[in-house]
């Protein structure tokens, strides 16, 4: 059975990209990445993908195109897949969200929109490709239903 998730590409009017952070007490460690999560059942990607970022940054974004489909097959963790979006805001305000299904034990603790020659300051970036491979990726395309970065 495969479990899926979803990360999304958000960016604001000056090309700047949301990260979420996660704060991990036991370990004392800080990982930026992507907001998104889990896509529930009875769910399409592209509606965890918006609910997702709503709930974690207060944020309504239009779904673009599909970056990236990423699978893993492990015997200790199972069947996994990631699909990374592309989207633009249509609305809300950005504030740190939550996420529901941790009830009291949440990780998210600070959101921001980030330039890409800020990413290499921020510490742990989850995946790594955050650093490179994303930005070259959304400023490759700048068809109507993506994001294209200005620069």
């Amino acid at each position: 059975m495969w479990t899926g998730g979803v990360r999304v590409a958000v960016a604001d009017e000056s090309g700047k990209l949301l990260l979420v952070r996660h704060h991990y007490e036991i370990e004392g460690k800080d990982v930026w990445m992507l907001p998104g999560g889990q896509v529930e059942e009875g769910e399409t990607s592209r509606d965890a993908a918006i609910r997702e970022v709503l709930e974690e940054t207060g944020l309504i974004v239009h779904v673009g195109r599909l970056l990236w489909h990423v699978e893993e097959v492990s015997e200790t963790r199972g069947q996994r897949f990631v699909n990374f979006f592309a989207a633009t805001v249509i609305g809300g305000q950005p504030e740190l969200g939550e996420d529901p299904e941790l009830g009291d034990a949440q990780v998210l603790d600070r959101i921001g929109f980030f330039a890409r020659e800020e990413f290499a300051g921020l510490g742990d970036l989850y995946p790594d490709t955050l650093m490179n491979e994303i930005w070259d990726e959304l400023e490759a395309d700048g068809s109507r239903d993506s994001y294209r970065i200005r620069k």
